[in-house]
């Protein structure tokens, strides 16, 4: 009979504690609990039509879970002040904005959420949303911002890279919100727009967007509160993407390729902490410029267009990691 030396081209590793980042596929034996374990990805994750929008848009904003999340402003035609909630099957429309616009940045939850930045012409603009209604915040981002990325929640919130009006060049610039007032804090590494991120005030992953030169990046950051660290790239390089979940286990799909707005994507990566994983089947409509919330195991896309139109079109993201498993044999 075949050993696994022989099927694989090497030993089974033999460990007192499983690996802290196995790879998929892996397989080990512990020690201590006398078990030959394997790292591998027990469902199929796939994406399923969700309600549609009321308002078709781009470029919008997006906060809270895959069954309870908000979308705010974005542009179907001049800039949107629409504000809509879902509950996990439908859109229900809400108050508006006080001020319209596109290329949004947002965070927070479906009852307690931040829109900022955007366009025309650049927004230093701040609203925060209690459940029922938006205020202006006395106090608006530091710079006019659009495209901006964002993570955290309404108290403990983080914005960086996007683009500083007139014009259209990338920034580097960071800032944290504490429920009232921006601070800056150290920037991001690459400086770009229409990227997205995931996480906490103190435990963001930011990833794609556009370079100064408008070309679609690859590029991941991890930010530990003090400092953002270069981490291994997208297998897709992209911007104006969607994306769900922690620092540790996020996901990305959608946006578009080199250059801005010619080469909408559909794929879909999951991010383990150490690796982007591509998924087999991505959304099924291709796009860019969406909106994105919730987990890696439950995320929602919603908004974008497909270069063709603008959407409407809500998908739901049901997945599951790879994760430990213990292995039985007969």
């Amino acid at each position: 009979m075949a050993n696994y030396t022989g099927i694989q081209g090497q030993n089974i590793l033999i460990v007192s504690s499983d690996p802290a980042n196995p790879t998929e596929g892996q397989i080990w034996y512990n020690t201590t609990s006398n078990l030959l374990k394997g790292y591998a990805n027990i469902v199929t994750n796939a994406w399923a039509s969700g309600g549609n929008l009321n308002t078709a848009r781009i470029l919008l904003g997006g906060a809270g879970t895959q069954t309870a999340a908000l979308a705010f402003g974005g542009e179907a035609g001049p800039g949107s002040a629409a504000s809509e909630s879902y509950n996990g099957t439908s859109w229900t429309s809400t108050p508006s904005l006080n001020t319209a616009r596109a290329n949004v940045g947002g965070f927070g939850t479906q009852t307690a959420a931040v829109a900022f930045g955007g366009t025309p012409n650049g927004s230093t603009s701040t609203e925060l949303w209690n459940g029922s209604s938006w205020t202006n915040n006395p106090t608006g981002y530091p710079t006019s911002v659009a495209r901006a990325g964002a993570s955290g929640i309404q108290t403990a919130g983080l914005a960086f890279g996007g683009f500083v009006p007139p014009g259209n060049t990338s920034s580097a610039v960071a800032n944290t919100f504490n429920g009232s007032t921006w601070s800056p804090v150290s920037s991001i590494n690459t400086a770009r727009q229409n990227l997205t991120g995931t996480g906490t005030q103190t435990a963001t992953l930011a990833f794609g967007g556009f370079n100064p030169n408008l070309n679609a990046v690859n590029n991941t950051e991890s930010w530990n509160g003090t400092s953002w660290t270069a981490v291994n790239t997208l297998n897709t390089s992209r911007g104006g993407l969607g994306g769900s979940g922690t620092q540790t286990a996020a996901l990305a799909f959608g946006g578009a390729n080199t250059p801005p707005g010619t080469n909408k994507v559909a794929s879909t990566e999951l991010w383990n902490g150490t690796s982007w994983t591509s998924n087999p089947t991505g959304l099924a409509t291709a796009r860019a410029y969406l909106a994105g919330c919730g987990t890696q195991n439950a995320g929602l896309a919603f908004g974008g267009s497909d270069f063709s139109t603008v959407l409407t079109a809500t998908e739901e993201w049901t997945g599951q990691a790879v994760q430990v498993r213990t292995i039985t044999t007969s």
